[in-house]
């Protein structure tokens, strides 16, 4: 990165280096376990084909249009995530209440990585598990054996999935204590190639598997019966969760951005390269579930409990289940990096703390207010319920279907109604473009009723 002084309340702040670095760093913060591990379950769940085919109708009605606005929200002034709904428009101040929109983000990135970096945990546990032998796939394993061992090792050991989420959060804590210029982006330039090869090899073998073409056929052929307004409502939702937006992670890395940089070509890029590796990531499981007779519909526990069956019947199993877990880790690590820095680059500001204690105060209190219940939701705690849910589920619903839609909804109207002329300015070097107008109409009047229906529909 190199250092401007073209910003109004941040004369020192730094950019990022290339635009190729920035949309590495985006991508690899919306990919994550949206792509590699919610997706494929989800399109397993609702009918193969006729969800990928929304999905990818989804990132064009509201994913790219909602990438421009955090990015227009986020490059305005270059702060932090709270501190971006401030300022002047048109030399009148904006007033105070808009900033609740940034706080309200900070709940939503606190409970999503309650129980993301949980997950963490989970995926280390099986890695070492298939090393030393705990998790024993070289021979053909039954349903019932991978149940046994996700109840044994996830359900009943929470001291040892504690101390797992614990060594993903020392990970995350070496590359952030590095900054944002040498920590996130050095850290990305190496992560996201590393995804993409272990995601190639994976595709590479289950695509050539005997009895693969019906897998494909399943992930691929939409079942147009099984298309329903409910379901284009709900991968509406999905798609704010699959880019992460709402958390204000965009809003934080835009911060980041030159003023020359073309918005519009590096959301159209983001929300592609999302949307091919969460389409990559149903061509590596799906032929394979197929080719072994497993059914696709597992839910949640699909990569935990029926993958490690379609890996015992192939031919080097435990090496490919390591290679499959470890890109899992690496999706999750480029994606848990980038929400730690919007909590943390928003108390560094907010309070001109160090950046060392920022960063062992945000991740202490996630660890124990967040990780530590999230994990004891299946052990110990597993009686305890909110409206009906473990606390593990109840931070997934609570983040994923109101803290992020409310933001988001904010952040467009925010856009349409406070920013007005100055997010077509900030969006094109000729506001008055073509194109300028009909994405600030659209977003001001018609993605509001988008995200108000989804939010309905989410109850």
């Amino acid at each position: 990165m190199t250092t401007t002084s073209q910003t109004r309340q941040s004369p020192e702040r730094q950019t990022w280096s290339s635009r190729l670095t920035y949309i590495m760093t985006v991508a690899g913060a919306t990919v994550g376990f949206g792509a590699t591990w919610r997706f494929p379950y989800l399109v397993g769940e609702n009918g193969g084909g006729a969800y990928v085919l929304l999905f990818c109708i989804a990132m064009i009605v509201i994913g790219i249009p909602m990438i421009l606005v955090e990015n227009v929200i986020g490059r305005r002034i270059r702060v932090n995530a709270i501190d971006s709904f401030s300022g002047t428009i048109n030399g009148k101040p904006i007033a105070a209440g808009w900033k609740y929109l940034g706080y309200l983000g900070m709940l939503g990135s606190f409970c999503i990585m309650a129980y993301y970096m949980v997950l963490g945990g989970w995926v280390i546990n099986y890695i070492i598990s298939l090393f030393n032998g705990n998790l024993e796939i070289s021979q053909p394993v039954s349903k019932e054996l991978t149940a046994e061992f996700f109840n044994q090792s996830i359900n009943n050991s929470p001291l040892m999935i504690s101390l797992y989420t614990l060594l993903f959060v020392i990970i995350n804590y070496i590359i952030l204590v590095k900054g944002v210029i040498g920590g996130i982006e050095r850290a990305v330039k190496y992560l996201m190639p590393l995804l993409f090869v272990f995601l190639i090899c994976m595709v590479i073998r289950n695509v050539t598997l005997p009895g693969a073409a019906e897998g494909i056929r399943f992930y691929l052929q939409p079942d147009f019966s099984k298309i329903t307004p409910q379901l284009f409502m709900f991968v509406l939702g999905q798609v704010f969760f699959a880019l992460s937006l709402g958390f204000g992670v965009i809003i934080t890395l835009s911060s980041y951005l030159k003023k020359g940089e073309n918005l519009v070509q590096t959301a159209v890029i983001t929300g592609f390269t999302n949307t091919l590796i969460a389409v990559l990531a149903g061509f590596m499981i799906f032929p394979s579930l197929f080719s072994f007779g497993v059914a696709p519909d597992s839910g949640p526990t699909l990569v935990f409990q029926s993958l490690p069956i379609v890996f015992s019947h192939l031919w080097a199993g435990k090496f490919f289940a390591v290679i499959f877990f470890s890109l899992l880790l690496v999706a999750a690590l480029t994606t848990s990096l980038t929400i730690y820095e919007v909590l943390i680059t928003a108390l560094q500001e907010k309070t001109r703390m160090n950046r060392r204690k920022a960063i062992i105060l945000v991740l202490a209190a996630i660890y124990i207010l967040g990780n530590l219940p999230s994990i004891l939701s299946y052990g110990p705690w597993a009686e305890w319920k909110i409206f009906g849910k473990n606390i593990f589920d109840a931070f997934d619903y609570f983040s994923g279907n109101i803290l992020f839609m409310l933001t988001a909804l904010g952040c467009a109207l925010f856009v349409g109604f406070v920013m007005k002329d100055e997010a077509k300015q900030e969006l094109t070097a000729n506001s008055n473009s073509k194109f300028a107008n009909i994405w600030f109409n659209y977003v001001k009047y018609v993605v509001p009723l988008v995200i108000l229906s989804i939010f309905i529909s989410n109850f």
